[in-house]
């Protein structure tokens, strides 16, 4: 199975067609290999009780899947402004049965975009806090410890997926033609199945269902029946992610630049490191926790082709002194007054102009 699901990751690579997508679906389809061989690991090493250190790892991974979803979901769109532009001013349906009961009378501007981002990026933060917390606290033997890292696992990862939520429902018609609802719901079911079927261990266990077993703690033997099952699971999660993520689509796509020319594919093993990179992340970061909030147009497909020497050619705006840049960061916003005309580029890399590019007053958040 570990075998299989690699060789798509594999055919992923080898049609990098489409970077901007496509490192966003590696770094996604690599929540089975990760899950599986973490938790075969942990039962090769099951007496030495080495698997706290192995569940850590996947525990981190986990939260990095999910702000990598949105991200995709951003790229699909053509970026934050591309976005920005379709749902500006729509008004949030209040719903009782969506948790959007407290939302009524707001609008889709662009801090709810930013808080989409946040909600995601703070788990990332935090996720890898709580595991460092739990490797502390595991030989000290502070069992009062985990129900209060439980707690703030299930705020941190319900913000988390309530942020996902509110940005399927502000962009579901435009993501349609992604099948976003098949990704979504293969990512959650890996995720939520995983950590509950851990709580639930863990009370079976405190409950005394799970008993010691010669040497073997209480703890210890429910963490095996964890990895086994994730074991298990994994193989129904490759089955999903190969129809939800497939690599079919890119396969006949030819490799643009920044002009729109066709490019040469690079190697495999240039586009494993390009993926793996985590650069972007830290970026994303800082721009969105940044108090100097400056908002960007597509700079991720600045970053994908970051080995690539970028022209550095601008086009002035008629009769303005401000500056479009292609694909970059727009550094000066003070620059740019209210119902002042911007040139924006799509997520290929191609200008348009349109009233929906225009800075108005109601968007002082930029």
């Amino acid at each position: 199975m570990l075998v299989l699901f690699c060789f798509q990751i594999y055919q992923h690579l080898k049609y990098y067609t489409n970077p901007s997508e496509q490192r966003w679906i590696v770094r996604i389809l690599f929540i089975v290999p990760v899950y599986a061989f973490d938790s075969w690991l942990s039962l090769l090493f099951f007496e030495q009780s080495y698997y706290v250190y192995f569940d850590s790892v996947r525990d981190c991974y986990e939260a990095f899947v999910i702000y990598n979803f949105l991200s995709l979901c951003y790229e699909y769109l053509g970026g934050e402004m591309s976005i920005l532009s379709e749902i500006r001013g729509r008004p949030i349906k209040a719903s009782w049965l969506w948790c959007t009961c407290c939302l009524t009378g707001c609008q889709h501007t662009i801090v709810f975009l930013r808080f989409c981002k946040q909600a995601t990026l703070q788990y990332c933060v935090i996720k890898p806090l709580m595991a460092a917390i739990t490797l502390i606290l595991q030989p000290l033997g502070a069992d009062r410890g985990y129900l209060y890292i439980t707690i703030v696992y299930n705020i941190t990862v319900s913000l988390a997926l309530y942020a996902l939520f509110l940005f399927y429902q502000a962009t579901r018609d435009m993501l349609c033609p992604y099948y976003p609802v098949l990704k979504f719901f293969t990512i959650k079911s890996v995720i939520f199945l995983s950590f509950w079927q851990g709580v639930l261990l863990a009370v079976l266990e405190k409950a005394g269902a799970i008993r010691t077993y010669h040497e073997l703690s209480a703890g210890t033997i429910a963490a095996g029946y964890q990895n086994f099952v994730i074991c298990i699971e994994m193989f129904f999660a490759a089955i999903a992610l190969r129809y939800a993520f497939p690599y079919s689509i890119y396969r006949h796509q030819k490799r643009l630049n920044e002009r729109g020319q066709g490019t040469a594919l690079k190697s495999i093993s240039r586009n494993l490191r390009q993926t793996i990179n985590p650069k972007d992340i830290v970026d994303d970061a800082i721009h969105n926790f940044s108090r100097s909030y400056q908002h960007y147009e597509n700079a991720q497909n600045l970053r994908v082709n970051e080995e690539t020497v970028f022209d550095e050619e601008r086009t002035a705006i008629p009769g303005s002194s401000v500056t479009s840049y292609r694909s970059t960061v727009v550094e000066n916003l003070d620059s740019i007054s209210a119902g002042m005309q911007v040139t924006v580029l799509d997520g290929h890399g191609y200008k348009y102009d349109s009233e929906n590019t225009t800075l108005i007053e109601s968007d002082e958040e930029f």
